[in-house]
């Protein structure tokens, strides 16, 4: 597989003049991958099984709503963590969904917590951001009393959760910041399907736009995303890599050809994935 790296500025189509159809396609995931579907159905049913043989620090609450809690599958003591931030559109789905991911790692002798959070209607972008910001501050916190390595963490997130991974980065000291399809400019979304449940206006759109509010600090980031995603999918890492660039911040963009939305979190599971192997080398610096 030939990857694409550090690329240079790309042309996509201005949401701006998108019509409403458009645009909602332009963000509309499982419309896109027919399959998404029964992919999911799998994560689902293997995650069950995953969850049900890991039971020793399952549904750690990190705050006082019922979805503020964290799996943490341990490899040991004194282990390497992946913190994982579950997607959805900030909408759907929960960590539980997603524990298939962990076992890989834990072969590899990798601990990894996975994050939940409250989600929309019920909860505001303001209020998902400032959630996942506490469990991963709560994670740095106990950490080492789950036999995890506070100096030797990756926190990493796909679709939504790559937009929370990096709202919730200065929460904690980690060696990078890994996200995956993510999301970083919210704007556009105010005018699509996606902000019926958020019911995002600008203001709220503006101040959680990571985009906007550019990092500070020398922790690395390493974005991903797939080559047959949907462009505004795509626009969004590009646009979100070139800014950071501007601002010297170190950053590095890899376009893996042939992924598609839900494809791409194969390449965080498996070993031989090429997310997978970013985290695992950073991990053994």
């Amino acid at each position: 597989m030939k990857l694409i790296k550090n690329l240079c500025v790309q042309s996509f189509p201005d949401w701006h003049q998108m019509s409403q159809q458009t645009l909602d396609d332009s963000y509309d995931n499982h419309k896109a991958v027919p399959e998404s579907a029964a992919i999911f159905n799998d994560w689902i049913e293997r995650s069950k099984t995953f969850r049900s043989a890991h039971s020793q620090y399952l549904d750690i609450p990190y705050g006082s709503l019922d979805r503020e809690k964290i799996d943490y599958y341990s490899a040991g003591p004194n282990t390497p963590l992946v913190i994982f931030i579950h997607g959805g559109f900030w909408q759907q789905y929960s960590k539980n969904n997603f524990a298939f991911l962990a076992e890989s790692y834990l072969k590899e002798g990798i601990s990894i917590a996975m994050v939940d959070y409250p989600l929309a209607p019920q909860a505001n972008m303001d209020q998902i951001v400032a959630s996942c910001a506490n469990a991963v501050r709560f994670i740095g916190q106990h950490i080492s009393e789950w036999g995890g390595n506070p100096k030797n963490v990756v926190l990493s997130g796909w679709s939504a959760g790559g937009h929370l991974c990096v709202t919730s980065m200065n929460e904690m000291k980690v060696k990078a910041v890994v996200p995956i399809s993510g999301i970083f400019e919210l704007e556009p979304l105010i005018g699509s399907f996606v902000n019926k449940n958020l019911q995002m206006d600008l203001a709220i759109a503006k101040r959680n736009s990571p985009i906007l509010n550019l990092p500070t600090g020398k922790t690395p980031m390493y974005l991903f995303v797939g080559g047959n995603e949907l462009s505004e999918m795509r626009r969004q890492s590009y646009d979100f890599a070139e800014k950071l660039k501007a601002s010297n911040y170190p950053v590095e963009l890899v376009d893996i050809p042939g992924k598609n939305h839900f494809t791409m979190l194969e390449q965080f599971e498996f070993p031989k994935g090429v997310i997978h192997s970013r985290i695992v080398s950073v991990l053994k610096q």
